[in-house]
């Protein structure tokens, strides 16, 4: 699924560790960083898992950028990826950086941890609720906002949706894309989570199949709620693209979508936006899962 979990030699500990890097997508190379490592970590938070021993980073430079736009660029990706793993609890100890044609930014993330630490994403249960923990429509927001330079993309959605709402959005997908999953994955313990995976490059409908189909039981998992940042829907219909209202327009460091038993999931969902977090963190009810063959549905 979204980690490797290898038992080590040593009784009752296991290492986890998940790889990930992609390209940019936002302007602002701080933030690129930050949602860089966020989106690294997301695949530890994703097993409920709360710590992070190790952070390297991978980064590549472009060779197509200038000296100038360089020494620019890269020390505030490299800050923006630090600060988060500061903000997750670890350090980058280290890593590899590359001269190539693109700019590419990502990490490996490492953890030594009990068996109690981690929740294996594969024992949902039928009249398990499915909870999200971040809109969906990174992928839409950041595209409609390059689009804004694009006269010709611009002319298919502008009668849908006002410069000013473009820009909205993509800020907020910027701030959410940036947030880490961490308090997510601590309350999957407090409230009895039975699987979990986040939402990234295959959408909501295929991280769901996947993770339907890594279930012991026989279970199928019913979508019926998609939160979507406002007017991604619309951009989304208008273009012809992304297949948002159909669940596989990719995201960005996505939220988690969380099993967790029916009687936990409102209460989950309340106190994940509790003041004591911070702000920025949400949380809906997407959908049920049901007997069934491992599937996903709706």
């Amino acid at each position: 699924m979204d980690s490797c979990v290898i038992p080590l030699r040593h009784g009752g500990l296991s290492l986890v560790q998940t790889t990930d890097f992609f390209y940019p997508l936002v302007e602002d190379p701080y933030m690129m960083g930050r949602i860089a490592c966020a989106n690294v970590l997301s695949d530890l938070y994703a097993m409920g898992i709360t710590e992070c021993d190790n952070m390297l980073m991978l980064l590549s430079v472009s060779q197509s950028m200038s000296e100038k736009e360089r020494e620019k660029v890269t020390p505030l990706m490299i800050k923006g990826f630090r600060d988060a793993a500061e903000e997750g609890g670890t350090a980058v100890t280290g890593g590899q950086t590359v001269v190539n044609p693109w700019i590419i930014i990502g990490g490996v993330a490492t953890v030594v941890c009990q068996q109690n630490e981690f929740i294996m994403p594969d024992s949902a249960v039928v009249g398990d609720v499915l909870v999200l923990t971040k809109p969906l429509g990174t992928q839409v927001a950041a595209n409609a906002h390059q689009w804004l330079d694009n006269p010709e993309k611009w002319n298919k959605i502008k009668m849908v949706v006002s410069r000013e709402e473009v820009e909205l959005a993509y800020q907020e997908a910027m701030f959410n894309m940036a947030t880490l999953n961490r308090t997510a994955a601590g309350l999957m313990h407090t409230f009895n989570a039975h699987a979990a995976t986040d939402i990234t490059g295959f959408g909501i409908l295929g991280h769901s199949q996947n993770l339907a189909k890594q279930q012991k039981n026989e279970v199928s998992f019913v979508i019926h709620n998609l939160p979507i940042i406002a007017k991604m829907a619309a951009i989304s219909k208008a273009s012809g693209r992304f297949g948002l209202l159909q669940g596989t327009s990719a995201e960005t460091s996505g939220g988690l979508l969380i099993c967790l038993p029916r009687e936990q999931a409102a209460r989950f969902c309340s106190e994940i936006k509790s003041s004591k977090y911070g702000e920025g963190h949400q949380a809906w009810i997407v959908g049920i899962v049901e007997k069934g063959n491992r599937t996903r549905m709706g």
